[in-house]
Formats: structure tokens, C-alpha cells, sequence
């Protein structure tokens, strides 16, 4: 019996921690699959006093992010006449964060939140995740040049690359293709880009790794 053909990923989310790359490739990946791109909200309201350590800070900057992101993936039509849609960012990438900034009391009442909002979110049928080293990250920050983001400590970068490693070792919910990108930056290797491309072309099942050209 023949091979079923490949079906092309309707909902593709990119993931990884800061500053690890996910806006600029979800960008070029949705005009290059013709798709629909979804960006995480690049503006909270909150988030100055909470890189300033302000009392009750991180817990308002986090639920400004949950009720964004919950928006935005509410959007997301999958309809046979939709189009492709291509996001940078998971929902769960918001208890990602949660875990790492609240106290156990805030937790609690975030939990409430989140567990009846995503369960009304479409799950992605691709993620791909983004590794970075710490050190990447950090001078990836330096040479974006954002006022608030340079007051992130090398700590805290260490410790949101260490939850998502945790995250995605354990992760389930969809076909996962993880992208070691510390050596290379897609925008800048057209290689690299092209040959991403090419592995998309073909299915991922459960969790698998991809190492870029550049990285050999």
C-alpha cells in the first residue's frame, strides 16, 4: 500500500526563550509558506516595573500577557477555506513564564485564569522550539539595543532558558521539532533558511532535533 501524501502543518507556532529569534523567522517562514503570521504582543503596559523589581509588578505584567495572548489565539480560524497560520509564540508559553515570576499565592489565582482560557485555544500541529545558550541570548539582548530588556540579569536568562528545557523535554501536545540555533541566526545565513524550508517539506512526528548547516 502506497505511502499516505505528506499534509502540510495547518497551525505552525515557533517557541524559545528571549531573544532566541522567533518573530524574525515566523515573519520570513509565513511569507515564504504563505501564511498567516501571528506575533506575541511586543508591548505591556507593566513590564518596565517589572524589570524593576516593583512590588506586584510581575504579577500584573502577567496577566496583561495571558489575556494578550489569549486574544490574538482566538483569532486563529482553521477552517477547510483557511488558510496556513503561522504563530511566535504557544499559550502555554505564558505558564512557561508564570512559574518562573509569581510567588506561590499569585500562581494559584494565575492558574485559575489560564486553565479556562486554553481551553478554548486550537493546539498548534507543529511546534518548532528554538534553543539558544544563555550566553547567545544575553548578546542577542545587547545588540537588539531594547531600554527595558537590558536590565534583564544573566540569572533570570538562565533560569527562563532552564524552564523551557524543562517545558519542552516533557511536551506532548504536538509534533515538536526542536532547532539548536546558538551558531547561526536564520535572517543572516540564507543556507541555513533554505535548508529549514526544505525540512519542513517533510513530516515531523513526536519530538525530533534538527541541527542547522551552520552548526556543524
Amino acid at each position: 500500500m502506497a505511502e499516505p501524501a505528506f499534509l502540510a502543518p495547518r497551525f505552525i507556532a515557533l517557541e524559545g526563550p528571549i531573544r532566541v529569534g522567533k518573530s524574525t523567522l515566523a515573519r520570513i517562514l509565513a511569507e515564504r509558506l504563505h501564511a498567516r503570521c501571528i506575533l506575541d504582543s511586543a508591548e505591556n503596559p507593566f513590564l518596565g516595573e517589572f524589570y524593576e523589581e516593583k512590588p506586584g509588578a510581575a504579577f500584573r505584567a502577567q496577566m496583561y500577557f495571558l489575556l494578550e495572548r489569549h486574544r490574538r489565539l482566538s483569532e486563529i480560524s482553521l477552517g477547510e477555506s483557511d488558510g496556513p497560520v503561522l504563530s511566535d509564540f504557544i499559550f502555554q508559553k505564558d505558564k512557561i513564564f508564570a512559574n518562573v515570576n509569581l510567588d506561590d499565592k499569585e500562581l494559584e489565582l494565575y492558574e485559575r485564569y489560564y486553565n479556562m482560557l486554553a481551553a478554548s485555544l486550537p493546539a498548534p500541529d507543529l511546534v518548532i522550539y528554538l534553543q539558544a545558550k544563555p550566553d547567545i541570548l544575553r548578546a542577542r539582548i545587547d545588540k537588539k539595543g531594547h531600554r527595558e530588556e537590558a536590565k534583564i540579569s544573566g540569572e533570570y536568562l538562565a533560569a527562563i532558558a532552564r524552564a523551557y528545557e524543562h517545558f519542552f523535554f516533557h511536551y506532548s501536545a504536538s509534533n515538536l521539532l526542536v532547532v539548536e540555533t546558538s551558531e547561526i541566526v536564520f535572517v543572516e545565513r540564507n543556507e541555513d533558511l533554505q535548508e529549514l524550508l526544505r525540512r519542513l517539506r517533510q513530516p515531523v512526528k513526536g519530538t525530533q532535533y534538527y541541527l542547522p548547516l551552520g552548526t556543524v
